[in-house]
C-alpha cells in the first residue's frame, strides 16, 4: 500500500526506546529447541520476521508462550513431526529463521521421522541457501531441494552428523551461526573461520546457555558436539539497526540531537556509529554497567547534527553494519564530496538488491549515483527533490523494511512530495517506525 512521507519542519529532538534487537529475537526463540529446560526473553520483539521462528518452533512442539514482550519457550520432550508426510514450516519473508534451521534441525529432527520442509514467500525463495546447505552436506546432513538448486523449499531430514572443519565464503552470521548451531549435535569438534566481524549473539547466547564456543587464532570458533545445553533467562536490548535510522536522520537534518535508549552496543552492530562520526555528526555513547540485559553490552546513544563531510566504507566494515548502508547511503546524498562504499556485493541478496534500489530512488530525487557490482559511489551536497502532489516521487522498496525505512528518512530533507510503494513492509523490524520517527521531528 502507497505511503506518503513527510518532509522535517524542523530539528528531531527528545529520546525514545527502539524495539528489542531482531536478531537475538530469532536466536531466543530457536535456540531453545536446543535447550534441557524453559528459556525466557524479556523485551523481545514481535515482528513479522520474529513471528516466522517462534511459530516454528511450535510446530516443532516446543510450548511457548508470548505475552507483553516476554516470550516463554520450552522445548523439553519436543521430538519434531512424527507421521509419514514431513512438516512444512513457512518461513515467511524471514533469511535468519530458514538459515539458522537449516543447521540446527539437520542434527536434531530424528533419523526416521518423516523431515521438515523448510519454505518462504516469494522473496525468500529468491535468496541463495547453498552457502548453509553445502557446509551442512559436508556434515553428514540429509538436504535435498524441492525446486531450484540453491533456492528453498529445503527437505531437512534428521542424519548422525559430525564435526567438520569450515571456511566461511562470506563473513556471515547467519551461516556462522547455523553451523556452531548443527556442531552442538555432531560427533566430534566443529571449528567455522571467517565470520570476520559478524554478529556474536550466538557465541554469547550460547554461553549463557552453558557452552563455550571456543575462541582461536583470529576469528576462529570451536564448539564440541554433544555437550549440556541449559535454558537461560535473557533481556534483548533495542535493536541498533532499528536506532540507526533514527540516529542517521538526527545526522541528516540540521540542528537535531536525538538520543537512543537501551540500544544494544555489541561490538559487531554498531560500525555505523564510526561512520557517523566520519561524516561529521557528532555521537555520545553511554554504556550501562549494570549488566541488565544479561549476555549483551546496552546504553544509550546520542547523535547531533554537524557540518556534513563526505566518508568511505571499506569492505572490512560491512559485516558490522550491513544493515545500515541503505540508511548511510541516504546520508552520503546529503554531504558534500564524493563518499564511497565498497565489499557490499551481499547486500545484493536481502529482501532486495538494496544496492540497486537505492540507487534507484536516490537517483529519482536527483543525488548523483554510482552503482557498482559491490557498492556505490554518491557524489553529494546537491539538493534533494520530489514531486507534486498530484504527482509524487513513489520509491521501490520491493518489499523490503530496510529500504523503506531508508528513504523515510531521506523524505526528511527532500523539497517535495514523494512516498512509498510498500510502507507496511517495516512491520518486518520495526512496527512503529513511522510513529517514531514522526514524535521526533514534532519533538
Amino acid at each position: 500500500m502507497s505511503r506518503p512521507l513527510a518532509s522535517a519542519a524542523g530539528p528531531l529532538r527528545g529520546r525514545c526506546r527502539v524495539p528489542g534487537d531482531k536478531s537475538i529475537s530469532h536466536r531466543t526463540a530457536l535456540m531453545p529447541l536446543l535447550a534441557a529446560g524453559p528459556c525466557r526473553a524479556t523485551g523481545w520483539l514481535d515482528s513479522a520476521d520474529t513471528r516466522a521462528s517462534l511459530a516454528a518452533v511450535t510446530a516443532l512442539g516446543a510450548r511457548t508462550s508470548l505475552a507483553a514482550g516476554e516470550l516463554r519457550v520450552d522445548a523439553t520432550g519436543a521430538a519434531g513431526p512424527q507421521g509419514i508426510e514431513p512438516l512444512v514450516i513457512d518461513c515467511a519473508n524471514s533469511g535468519t529463521t530458514a538459515r539458522l534451521l537449516l543447521g540446527l534441525l539437520a542434527g536434531w529432527l530424528p533419523a526416521d521421522g518423516p523431515g521438515v520442509v523448510l519454505d518462504g514467500d516469494a522473496s525468500l525463495r529468491s535468496r541463495p541457501m547453498a552457502r548453509v546447505v553445502d557446509p551442512l552436506r559436508r556434515m553428514g546432513a540429509r538436504l535435498d531441494w524441492r525446486g531450484e538448486p540453491d533456492r528453498l523449499p529445503v527437505l531437512v531430514r534428521g542424519a548422525q552428523i559430525r564435526g567438520c572443519d569450515h571456511v566461511l565464503p562470506v563473513a556471515s552470521a547467519q551461516l556462522k551461526t547455523a553451523l556452531l548451531l548443527a556442531g552442538l549435535r555432531a560427533d566430534g569438534t566443529t571449528t567455522v573461520r571467517g565470520g570476520g566481524d559478524s554478529r556474536d549473539h550466538t557465541e554469547r547466547l550460547l554461553r549463557v546457555m552453558g557452552v563455550e564456543t571456543v575462541a582461536g587464532e583470529g576469528d576462529l570458533l570451536r564448539v564440541a558436539g554433544g555437550v549440556p545445553v541449559t535454558g537461560f533467562d535473557a533481556s534483548v536490548p533495542g535493536d541498533p539497526s532499528s536506532a540507526a535510522f533514527l540516529l542517521t536522520a538526527a545526522a541528516l537534518v540540521p540542528g537535531s540531537r536525538f538520543t537512543v535508549a537501551g540500544v544494544g552496543l555489541g561490538a559487531g552492530r554498531i560500525g555505523f556509529l564510526d561512520v557517523l562520526a566520519r561524516a561529521g555528526a557528532q555521537v555520545e555513547v553511554v554504556r550501562d554497567e549494570s549488566g541488565v540485559s544479561g549476555s549483551e553490552p546496552v546504553g544509550d546513544v546520542a547523535v547531533s547534527g554537524g557540518e556534513l563531510r563526505a566518508f568511505a566504507i571499506a569492505g572490512d566494515e560491512v559485516p558490522g553494519l550491513v544493515d545500515e548502508i541503505p540508511v548511510l547511503a541516504v546520508l552520503a546524498a546529503a554531504c558534500p564530496g564524493r563518499s564511497v562504499i565498497i565489499g557490499a556485493e551481499e547486500l545484493r541478496h536481502k529482501e532486495s538488491d538494496r544496492l540497486s534500489l537505492v540507487a534507484h530512488n536516490l537517483g529519482l530525487l536527483g543525488a548523483q549515483v554510482e552503482e557498482r557490482p559491490d557498492g556505490l559511489v554518491v557524489t553529494g551536497g546537491r539538493p534533494l527533490c520530489g514531486g507534486t502532489p498530484e504527482a509524487p516521487v513513489v520509491h521501490l522498496t520491493g518489499g523490503d523494511h530496510r529500504l523503506a525505512m531508508a528513504m523515510a528518512v531521506a523524505a526528511l530533507v527532500v523539497t517535495g512530495e514523494t512516498a512509498l510503494d510498500d510502507g507496511e513492509c517495516v512491520a518486518v523490524s520495526y512496527p512503529g517506525f513511522f510513529e517514531d520517527l514522526a514524535r521526533a521531528v514534532a519533538d
